[in-house]
Order: C-alpha cells, then sequence, then structure tokens
C-alpha cells in the first residue's frame, strides 16, 4: 500500500514548502521510530513557479531544518505539476493564492488542500475518538490520515481561510524570520503528527 502523502506546496520551493516537508517527516519519524522508514508517510512538497528548479533548499531554511533534527539531504526544488496533486492525500499550501493555485489546477482537490495555517487551527478541534484506531502501520496510517483530512474539510465548510494562516516568504530575510516561519510550520505538523500516531 502507498504511504499517506503530503503535498507542500509554495512559491519557489526552497523555503517554506521544504521546510514543511522535512519537518513533518521529522516530527512523523519521532513518533513512529523504527517503525517509519519511509512507508508510513511520505512528505513531498514543490513550488508554483519553476525558477529554483533542481537547486537545493536555500542555505537558512536548511540551516533551520538541521537545527530542528531534520535533513536537508537529497533535497532538490520542483515545479508543481498536476499528478503531484493527483498523488496527493493531503495538500498544503503556504499561502491562500498558493491554494487558489493548486484549485485552479485541480478542481477535485479542493477538500484535501488547505493552508498550512488553516489546516493547523482547525486541527485543535477534530475528535479524536471519532478517528480510526492508530497503529504504526501503512494501512493504519493512511485510514486514520484520510479519516483527520475530512473531519477538517468538513470543521472548514464554506469558511475561507483567514489573513493570519499564511506563511511570510522568509526569502532574502534573515535566520530570525526563518526560525519564527519554522514556529509557525511546526505549529502545524507537530500536533498533526501527535495526532496521526498518539
Amino acid at each position: 500500500m502507498a504511504p499517506f502523502t503530503v503535498l507542500h506546496v509554495c512559491m519557489g520551493n526552497i523555503c517554506r514548502s521544504p521546510m514543511a516537508e522535512r519537518l513533518l517527516a521529522r516530527a512523523v519519524r519521532d513518533r513512529a521510530g523504527d517503525a517509519d522508514d519511509g512507508r508510513l508517510l511520505h512528505s513531498v512538497s514543490a513550488g508554483t513557479g519553476g525558477w529554483h528548479e533542481g537547486e537545493e533548499m536555500n542555505p537558512p531554511a536548511a540551516r533551520l531544518v538541521r537545527a530542528r533534527r531534520g535533513t536537508d539531504e537529497g533535497f532538490l526544488a520542483r515545479k508543481l505539476r498536476g499528478d503531484f496533486i493527483d498523488e496527493a492525500d493531503l495538500i498544503l499550501t503556504a499561502t491562500a493564492d498558493q491554494y487558489d493555485y493548486v484549485v485552479a489546477l485541480r478542481p477535485d482537490a479542493a477538500e484535501r488542500t488547505f493552508v498550512l495555517g488553516e489546516f493547523g487551527r482547525l486541527l485543535g478541534s477534530v475528535d479524536a475518538a471519532s478517528l480510526p484506531p492508530a497503529e504504526p502501520k501503512p494501512e493504519a496510517l493512511r485510514a486514520r490520515g484520510t479519516a483527520i483530512v475530512e473531519a477538517v474539510a468538513g470543521l472548514r465548510g464554506a469558511d475561507s481561510a483567514q489573513a493570519g494562516d499564511d506563511l511570510d516568504d522568509p526569502w532574502g530575510r534573515g535566520d530570525q524570520t526563518f526560525h519564527r516561519v519554522g514556529d509557525e510550520i511546526e505549529d502545524t505538523t507537530m500536533p498533526f503528527a501527535a495526532l496521526l500516531l498518539p
């Protein structure tokens, strides 16, 4: 069975989305231990623009990921394609504009696409008791992850993301901005990992 796949989307795919990709992977690895060798959750990313395609993570983003016990190893930026969206069980965008871009490309992905901050904000209201059992096994994690996405979509209803749900673009700014954005990413990725694998 294919692992539960989370696609993170930002503009250039060298700062926000790779940080989110690697910090979510680390959060799941922290909870699953040896059970996670990439079979439980597949965390990937892409950018709406192709300017940086094939490049490594932006150096301050890579430093932040390593400082938080993640890895920047093997990362190469890629441009978002429709098949990346098709393969994802959950799509988390850095901003509402990028949400619109994803949904314009694949309208049927709207129910599983969220601005990262919006997903994190709604996640706390999910009734954990209503979810399928949590186990560090691919089929169990897929069932629980899918149920979480459906629950968050239900909580969102017809409401739009709020202005505060967007992640600032830290590109070209100092480490302090990268750390703040990293904190905001972990405000979503860590509770999500904890709900997937309590």
